[in-house]
C-alpha cells in the first residue's frame, strides 16, 4: 500500500474501468464491466450510487446535462439518465462482426465521443491470441457513427487527448505499445501514425488520461502501477500499487489535484486483498484537465 492511495471503500471489483471526475455533479465515476454496472462516489460524503445496465457498460462520456451519460455498451450506443433510469439507443456498434464489444473511449477535445472495440471470442490467431479486427470509432454531434483510420486491433486502449486537441493515443494492449497520432476534431482525420512509448515484456497499456501540462498518465495492466510519460515519450513518475491489474486513470476533485485509479480481479487465479480496489490519493506531481463533454455545450 502506498501512503498516499488508499482504497475509498472496501469493495472489490471485477474489471472497474472507464473512472472520470463529473465536475458538474462533484462525483466519480466509473463502469464495473464485468457486472453491468455503474458508479458514482461522493468524495464529500463517502456515499456511492450504483445503477445496473441490461448490458455491460464498457466506457462512458460525460455530456452537458447533469447526470446524463452517453455509454458505449457492448454493442450499442446509448444515452442514460441516471435520474430515473432511462437509457436511449442511438446507434449499433459492429452489428454485423460477432464476438465483438465495445471498449475504452473519451471524448476529443471538441466534444465527439471516440471509443474503440474488442475481440472477445471472435476469430483466433494460430497462437490462441485474439485476431486483430478490432477498430476505433468516432461518435459525432449529430449521432453519426464512423470508423478513424488507424490500424485494427485485438483490444482498444488508452484513449486520450493532448491538451490542445492535435494529438490522439491509443493503443492495441497486447502489443505492449502506446501509439500517437495526429487528429483533426473537426474532420476526425488522423495522420503521422507513430510509437509514443513501449512498456516492458509481460506489461499491458490500458486506460490512459492527459494533464494539463500534456503529460499521459497509463494504468498498467500486470505491472501493479501507473506512469506519467512525457510528451516525448520517457518515464517522468511512478505511482506503485498493491492490485496486479491497474485498468484506468483519472484525476478528481474541485482542483482536480487528486487522482483516482480503478482496478480489476477478474481473470487472477487467486486474488489478493486490494485487486479489484478502486483508489484515491495525490499524484506526485500534476494536475488534471476538466473532462470534455460529448456534444455541443447549450448556453442560456
Amino acid at each position: 500500500m502506498t501512503d498516499t492511495f488508499k482504497p475509498l471503500s472496501g469493495h472489490r471489483q471485477a474489471h472497474a474501468e472507464g473512472v472520470i471526475w463529473d465536475d458538474l455533479t462533484q462525483r466519480v465515476r466509473w463502469t464495473d464491466i464485468a457486472t453491468s454496472t455503474l458508479y458514482a462516489y461522493d468524495p464529500e460524503t463517502g456515499h456511492i450510487d450504483e445503477h445496473t445496465l441490461p448490458a455491460r457498460v464498457c466506457c462512458f462520456a460525460l455530456t452537458h446535462e447533469p447526470g446524463v451519460l452517453l455509454l458505449a455498451m457492448e454493442k450499442q450506443v446509448a444515452r442514460f439518465y441516471t435520474q430515473d433510469g432511462r437509457l436511449q439507443v442511438l446507434a449499433d456498434i459492429e452489428p454485423d462482426l460477432a464476438g465483438m464489444r465495445a471498449n475504452d473511449g473519451r471524448c476529443d477535445r471538441a466534444g465527439n465521443f471516440v471509443f474503440g472495440t474488442l475481440n472477445e471470442s471472435g476469430p483466433r490467431n494460430d497462437d490462441g491470441s485474439p485476431a486483430k479486427i478490432a477498430s476505433f470509432w468516432r461518435f459525432t454531434h449529430d449521432g453519426r457513427l464512423h470508423r478513424l483510420a488507424l490500424p485494427k486491433a485485438a483490444i482498444t486502449n488508452s484513449i486520450c487527448f493532448s491538451p490542445d486537441g492535435g494529438t490522439m493515443y491509443f493503443t492495441d494492449s497486447p502489443t505492449a505499445q502506446i501509439m500517437a497520432c495526429d487528429y483533426d476534431a473537426a474532420t476526425g482525420d488522423v495522420a503521422n501514425i507513430r510509437v509514443f512509448a513501449g512498456l516492458r515484456a509481460g506489461m499491458e497499456p490500458d486506460g490512459s488520461t492527459v494533464d494539463a501540462e500534456g503529460y499521459v498518465w497509463n494504468a498498467e495492466w500486470g505491472a501493479s502501477r501507473v506512469v506519467r510519460y512525457a510528451p516525448d515519450g520517457r518515464i517522468d513518475a511512478t505511482i506503485d500499487l498493491p492490485a496486479r491489474q491497474p485498468s484506468c486513470v483519472s484525476f478528481a476533485g474541485k482542483d482536480l489535484d487528486r487522482m483516482v485509479i480503478t482496478s480489476a480481479n477478474k481473470y487472477l487465479a487467486e486474488v489478493e486483498p486490494f485487486d479489484g480496489a478502486i483508489f484515491i490519493g495525490t499524484p506526485p506531481r500534476g494536475r488534471g484537465l476538466p473532462e470534455a463533454r460529448y456534444g455541443h455545450e447549450v448556453r442560456a
